[in-house]
């Protein structure tokens, strides 16, 4: 009877450490999915588009099938790809994420500069094909762009987990944040498509005027909700982005403009009542990051468009030829 004592004994106290570590990676998994924020706000704001001009039975069909490809973008390749990363190239995190932060800031300023530069519509005559071909084809096109954002977001998601933990723990906390961000993308994208129609819904099919007007006030309101989307997703790519390269260069090379930032940020927080400080302090961080972060892309852009993507292309058409 001693012995089953113990052993039950034994078992209790494995619970209670596995209920422990359950509730560390939860909380690991939180902490991680909220610094790739900016990221998260832009998948967001980019994904509507490609449901753009389908028909309203087809939207959420889309934005599933493109949620689905996510999963497999994270789970599949992406966090596989994340261990071996910590388990044996730590060193490469950094550089990494430094990588990620310059597409983020890249990306941000050619939003910016498309703002007073609209690039010429081309590309709608292959709109009109068979649309079967063409939902497939926007479907691939939007996982090939989720691939880019995920690799940003479950890089971010590792590099805010604590060293030194067990393998598992860091793969389940990965995968919760590959899951949870997921879902709160797609579940808010496929909302947002479907926003409209709701709207439409209730104008003509509710009982009650006050209904009816707030169907009127979400079709009229939409199109301004969905510029204002974007711009915050740029406004979040560039904060983000410029924050992970300074960052990252204060690891690696070259730490003063991350500690001019802070220190200009920490003298303007003095200056105000204790209880506001905090958010003066991070909001003139942020503001200084983004304006780093849009100053910085806006010097990548001529180097990807002039030199970069000339060479990939280069290099493509030399592999298709043989």
């Amino acid at each position: 009877m001693s012995g089953l004592l113990a052993l039950l004994d034994d078992v209790a106290g494995i619970a209670k450490i596995a209920a422990a570590s359950v509730d560390d990676v939860a909380g690991q998994a939180a902490k991680a999915g909220a610094k790739a924020a900016g990221a998260v706000i832009d998948d967001a704001a980019v994904t509507p588009k490609y449901v753009h001009g389908f028909a309203a039975a087809r939207e959420l069909p889309i934005v599933g099938k493109i949620a689905l490809g996510s999963v497999r973008n994270k789970l599949v390749f992406l966090l596989p790809l994340a261990l071996l990363l910590s388990a044996f190239a730590p060193w490469a995190i950094t550089p990494l994420l430094m990588l990620g932060g310059s597409y983020l800031c890249f990306e941000g300023a050619e939003k910016v500069l498309h703002l007073f530069h609209p690039a010429p519509a081309h590309g709608a005559a292959t709109e009109t094909g068979d649309p079967a071909h063409l939902e497939a084809a926007k479907v691939s096109g939007a996982v090939k762009t989720d691939f880019i954002l995920s690799a940003e977001i479950m890089t971010i998601a590792l590099a805010a987990l604590p060293s030194g933990q067990p393998v598992w723990m860091e793969a389940l906390a990965l995968a919760i944040v590959a899951l949870c961000i997921t879902a709160v993308v797609y579940g808010g994208v496929a909302l947002i498509v479907k926003m409209d129609d709701i709207g439409l819904w209730l104008a003509r099919n509710a009982r009650l005027a006050p209904t009816r007007a707030f169907g009127h006030g979400l079709v009229r309101v939409m199109p301004g909700f969905l510029a204002g989307l974007m711009a915050v997703g740029t406004a979040a790519m560039l904060w983000v982005g410029g924050s992970i390269v300074l960052h990252g260069a204060a690891e690696t090379f070259w730490a003063v403009p991350y500690e001019a930032i802070h220190h200009l940020a920490g003298a303007v927080a003095g200056g105000v009542a204790e209880r506001f400080a905090g958010t003066v302090e991070w909001s003139v961080t942020a503001a200084c990051d983004g304006v780093f972060g849009l100053a910085f892309g806006m010097a990548l852009v001529p180097l990807v468009t002039k030199v970069i993507d000339p060479v990939i292309a280069r290099l493509r058409g030399k592999g298709g030829a043989h």
